[in-house]
């Protein structure tokens, strides 16, 4: 629950000066003592005091308002002492001063609203971050038969939030996943997400056919989207070993088997939830020891001098070893470099190894077969 969920707020003004705070500072002493030096050299008449002006907005752009007050107290001060220097302070001088303390004025209040701005960007860019939370469940280590790991890597440094999404569950079925990426980004995206998995975490339980899966996620979606937007997803079921995929416009899973790397293509295209798919579904048989990588598009999107990150290449090197976690941190950790620290769009990564059968009697029936037989 988000009323559980309590973030520490930056105190402005307390502990040490922020880095944008030293930075606008230092721009602003360097700019007093330029002028100072050269009002110094210069000899008694001031021609350019009124530069010093110039400095509390300096620190207004980086710095916050207690800064912006501390330098145009100094540039004012400074101001005074040159003019008291100046033989009969002429009237403009005294305008000059004057204008600095209104300076100091006008940028302490603009620097007050910028960093009121900030702040309120940084408590919705934690809010969203903690809703996006709530909606991804953390995954594994283990759900029924399968060790399974996941990973969300966003595309900025300042929110984790967007419209990928991800679960997977112990069903009456078997083990049930999805992986998904709803078009779009931002708390709108996030919303369908939170649609979408809802709706599956209902339905993943209920449904024998991963077929009727589908069709209840695309009215889930159809119902709150409009013309244009869509949800692509692969729904992945495992039961006793018997691997059944069903893909809806998702970049297809990626089998680990003995050093190869097999993408698991469907059958036939269908297209993403929303535009009603009709899919068809693809069945392996799984071996003990098989890993399988399921993500979303921002990871055959990643690119340096538009080369794109050759996943399959290096996916048996990154992920074939240690445990599923440690491949996902290996995977992360390679594209990051690759992309030197730059995405595109967001990624979700989830990697999944079978164990072996439950039981001997575990029926290594798919769920599409069994959907045909009760009906």
């Amino acid at each position: 629950m988000l009323s559980g969920v309590r973030t520490k707020r930056h105190q402005p003004g307390r502990g040490p000066l922020s880095p944008g705070s030293r930075a606008g500072l230092g721009a602003a002493l360097a700019l007093l003592a330029i002028v100072a030096a050269v009002e110094f050299a210069d000899g008694p008449r001031t021609h350019y005091l009124a530069l010093m002006a110039a400095a509390p907005f300096i620190a207004a752009s980086l710095a916050s308002w207690r800064v912006v007050l501390a330098v145009g107290g100094l540039a004012t001060a400074t101001g005074v002492v040159f003019a008291m220097g100046e033989p009969g302070a002429p009237l403009v001088t005294m305008v000059n001063v004057a204008a600095i303390a209104v300076s100091t004025a006008i940028a302490a209040a603009t620097a007050g609203v910028r960093q009121r701005q900030v702040e309120r960007i940084d408590e919705l860019t934690r809010l969203a971050s903690v809703a996006q939370q709530a909606v991804l469940r953390p995954l594994g280590p283990q759900v029924g038969t399968l060790a399974v790991a996941a990973r969300y890597i966003s595309s900025t440094a300042t929110a984790e939030i967007g419209g990928d999404l991800y679960e997977a569950m112990d069903t009456p079925y078997g083990v049930r996943m999805i992986i998904g990426d709803v078009r779009g980004k931002g708390l709108d995206a996030v919303r369908l997400a939170s649609i979408v998995l809802g709706s599956y975490r209902h339905v993943a339980y209920e449904r024998a056919d991963l077929r009727a899966v589908v069709t209840d996620l695309d009215r889930a979606v159809a119902r709150n989207v409009g013309d244009e937007d869509f949800v692509t997803a692969a729904l992945v079921e495992e039961r006793g070993g018997t691997l059944t995929i069903v893909n809806c416009g998702h970049p297809p899973p990626l089998l680990l088997r003995r050093g190869a790397v097999i993408p698991l293509e469907p059958p036939a295209p269908a297209p993403p939830l929303g535009f009603m798919p009709v899919v068809r579904p693809r069945v392996e048989r799984l071996e003990p020891g098989d890993r399988l990588l399921l993500f979303t598009d921002g990871l055959g999107e990643a690119r340096r001098d538009g080369e794109f990150f050759p996943t399959a290449d290096r996916a048996w090197r990154l992920l074939g070893h240690g445990t599923v976690a440690d491949g996902l941190a290996s995977l992360q950790t390679a594209l990051v470099e690759w992309v030197h620290g730059r995405l595109d769009d967001d990624i979700a990564l989830v990697l999944m190894e079978y164990t072996g059968p439950r039981s001997v009697t575990a029926a290594a029936v798919p769920s599409w077969e069994v959907g045909a037989t009760d009906g």
